[in-house]
């Protein structure tokens, strides 16, 4: 036991105040999370959309999701971390309060993607704040800390939605709106006066810098990185779209059970992605853990056409969160290491549009795939699809590391040569 407890302090330990204070930010935010799981049937039970509306409005939040991470992006570099937070989740609060007051398909269409958009800006200047105020040579744990405070939010704010919806569905956007309000609030008054979120355009010298600075975009082997990243997406958000059904369908569970297999995600991940991270983030190579997650993904729903019990519902949840462990944090830091404090808005940016777009096409292939050939076809697709990404990731993250590396010897040598002329 005193072992266990030794092994939590270390991986928590060495973080700095402003990583911990940002993950409670997250912390309060996402506790609030309960209007998006509850969508589609607010919108089919309470406004009676017909299924092709609803399955419309979904679509237009995925797309405004889009939008906002590459704006959120955009404004990070532009203005600074801070600013697109404070504003992000301060206005994306005041917009459920309006959110609540629609009803027309039109109206809510505009309503919904006005408030992906808004929400989605904080993900890249949140990512960017991370990378900017956690110490260097932890920035992964940094990076699994704060969503290891977004999974226990989403475990929370689910269930309590569930409550709320059951009296009436206002209170979920109400309580949504407070919880992003309480969180841009605290994120006001503690970050006002860090040092660290300013944008890199201060003086000629930085101005320079950010004008020769490379483009995300133009950036070829980081675009074929975010392609794959969106292929491993469009497996994981399986989780979200399909996964669902299965459960319903084919093994009949209840919905209360179905939330308690939902749950189990959130609550593994916060259990073990810091321990796991802390002790094989720095003696596994990158390529290696990502790889391996991705493989385990596909495995975690192969598993459905393999064994033909329900006790393979709690092995594959185990497997699919172990898999998102091994993956996710491990994408985010080789995305800030491929960026400069000049373009690390962009580069987030991009990285984030991977995740949004994999929003819109994970629920339209899975349930396509579903309707015209069953749910194997599907399972067995998504572990072909995992074998394919898992490939062209290794070769891709090989390179960028190797990228990387000639990159900080260049520097090394620079400061070597700079030290003996003088």
């Amino acid at each position: 036991m005193k072992r266990v407890f030794l092994l939590y302090r270390n991986a928590f330990g060495g973080l700095s105040k402003p990583a911990w204070m940002m993950s409670l930010v997250m912390l309060i935010n996402r506790s609030g999370a309960m209007v998006t799981p509850f969508l589609s049937v607010y919108l089919t039970e309470v406004l009676h959309y017909s299924l092709k509306e609803t399955g419309a409005v979904l679509s237009i939040y995925g797309l405004g999701s889009v939008c906002g991470a590459f704006l959120g992006g955009w404004l990070t570099d532009k203005v600074g971390h801070f600013k697109v937070q404070f504003i992000s989740l301060t206005l994306g609060g005041s917009l459920y309060f309006v959110l609540l007051n629609l009803r027309e398909f039109e109206y809510m269409a505009a309503g919904v993607f006005i408030l992906s958009l808004v929400n989605d800006c904080l993900r890249p200047a949140n990512a960017s704040s991370i990378a900017s105020y956690a110490k260097p040579e932890n920035v992964t744990r940094a990076f699994s800390l704060n969503r290891m405070a977004i999974n226990l939010g989403f475990s929370v704010g689910p269930a309590i939605g569930g409550l709320l919806a059951a009296l009436s569905y206002k209170w979920l956007f109400l309580a949504d709106g407070v919880t992003c309000l309480g969180a841009g609030a605290f994120f006001f008054f503690y970050f006002r006066h860090k040092q660290g979120h300013q944008p890199q355009h201060e003086s000629k010298q930085k101005q320079q810098v950010a004008t020769t600075a490379r483009s995300p975009y133009k950036d070829l082997t980081f675009m074929l990185f975010v392609l794959l990243c969106c292929s491993f997406a469009t497996i994981f958000f399986q989780l979200f779209s399909t996964l669902p059904l299965y459960y319903k369908q084919v093994f009949i569970l209840s919905e209360s059970n179905i939330g308690i297999l939902m749950a189990l995600n959130g609550f593994i991940v916060f259990l073990l992605e810091m321990i796991l991270v802390y002790l094989i983030g720095d003696r596994v190579k990158k390529a290696v853990i990502i790889v391996a997650g991705v493989l385990l993904l596909g495995f975690s729903f192969v598993l459905f056409n393999m064994i033909q019990h329900i006790s393979v519902l709690f092995l594959s949840m185990l497997l699919l969160s172990i898999a998102e462990i091994c993956a996710m944090p491990f994408m985010t830091t080789i995305t800030v290491e491929r960026s400069t404090t000049s373009n690390r808005g962009a580069y987030m940016g991009l990285y984030t549009i991977a995740y949004s777009a994999a929003h819109v096409i994970a629920p339209f292939l899975g349930t396509h795939i579903i309707a015209a050939y069953g749910f194997s076809t599907l399972w067995w697709a998504t572990g072909g699809l995992a074998i394919v990404t898992a490939l062209g990731i290794y070769f891709v993250v090989q390179a960028m590391e190797r990228h990387r590396s000639d990159r900080e010897t260049i520097a090394a040598l620079a400061v070597d040569n700079k030290m003996v002329t003088s």
